[in-house]
């Protein structure tokens, strides 16, 4: 069923999603199905992850920005959104890529289980979170080390939270509660800031928001302000423009993902197939965060790896987290916005 046809016919009422979309494009934005999903654990501060499918003559889109994002900001993810229906994507060069498991917000006990149960090589730990405590970020690294072991990787995200001094502290000490960090994401909000805590630290610093919020993803390149890209195929408007920027960097890449169902997944899976070189382990280990998803066809790390699809899983069990009428009303009122600008 399309968000025209189900339930109360909110898509019909509210002139649908269209905006100023022709021909095919306009095809696909009206098959717009809104969907919401509830989160295990608050991340991000949300309980649950809402978003559009949208389906063309190639297969299954996501478009899911957060809430928070302006119209503006939307754009690239209807892009990568329309690019998945419409054309696919390109040719993978490798048929498995390995993962890290995700670690929110938690008491170290349950964080542990969490990395044992995952069966990765490798974890990101969330850290920063208002109201948290460094010695609470410090506590939860040390039981995830425990839980992988000496040779396991552990890197923290702090999404931006600290000041430069503050993070200068803080990735000491979480360095040491990890018997050494692989790498800490985003330790401040400003690429001028990344630049000085590079200089000041031991411990490699990756680029997220600098990456995919700014104006343009190659500024933090030439700040020379970090040592690893972290790339997300939504915020940049899709496989093939996440590639060439990937690739322009010239840095090491991770492939992450923005808590998206199995069918923004697939996405983020086919970049990590794409790319030339995938020396890390790749953030798109997230379908856990989901209490449930879009597809039967959802495919969870195996021995910490993820296979490489050709498209995305067919979303066969979206009828059992339709949205609700509000919800539904704004996602499409959004969408028409967003499609408008394109």
């Amino acid at each position: 069923m399309t968000a025209a046809t189900a339930g109360d016919g909110s898509a019909a009422r509210d002139g649908g999603p269209n905006g100023g979309a022709t021909g095919d494009t306009a095809a696909v934005l009206a098959s717009a199905e809104v969907v919401s999903i509830p989160l295990r654990h608050r991340f991000r501060g949300i309980l649950q992850r809402e978003g559009v499918l949208l389906r063309g003559p190639a297969g299954w889109g996501e478009f899911a920005p957060f809430r928070e994002y302006s119209d503006a900001d939307c754009v690239p993810w209807l892009r990568a959104a329309l690019e998945a229906a419409q054309d696919g994507w390109p040719a993978p060069v490798r048929d498995r890529f390995e993962v890290n498991a995700i670690v929110p917000v938690l008491d170290p006990d349950r964080a542990a289980a969490l990395v044992a149960a995952s069966g990765c090589r490798t974890a990101k730990v969330k850290v920063a979170e208002p109201g948290v405590p460094l010695s609470a970020d410090a506590e939860r690294v040390a039981a995830v080390r425990q839980a992988l072991g000496t040779s396991g990787r552990i890197r923290v995200d702090a999404n931006g939270a600290w000041t430069e001094d503050a993070a200068v502290a803080a990735i000491r000490v979480l360095d040491r509660a990890a018997g050494q960090l692989e790498y800490v994401e985003q330790p401040c909000r400003s690429i001028p800031e990344l630049a000085a805590v590079r200089r000041r630290v031991d411990v490699a610093v990756a680029a997220d928001e600098s990456i995919r919020r700014e104006r343009d993803p190659l500024e933090v390149v030439r700040a020379d302000a970090a040592d690893i890209a972290v790339v997300k195929v939504a915020p940049l408007g899709g496989v093939r423009a996440a590639l060439r920027i990937a690739e322009q960097t010239g840095l090491p890449v991770v492939v992450s993902s923005a808590v998206d169902t199995a069918v923004g997944l697939a996405a983020g899976a086919a970049l990590a197939g794409a790319l030339p070189e995938l020396p890390f382990a790749c953030g798109l280990g997230t379908g856990s965060l989901l209490a449930a998803d879009v597809s039967s066809a959802a495919v969870r790390p195996d021995a910490g790896r993820l296979p490489v699809p050709r498209a995305a899983p067919e979303p066969d069990l979206r009828s059992r987290v339709v949205a609700d009428l509000a919800t539904r009303r704004w996602w499409l009122g959004r969408l028409a916005r967003v499609a408008a600008l394109l």
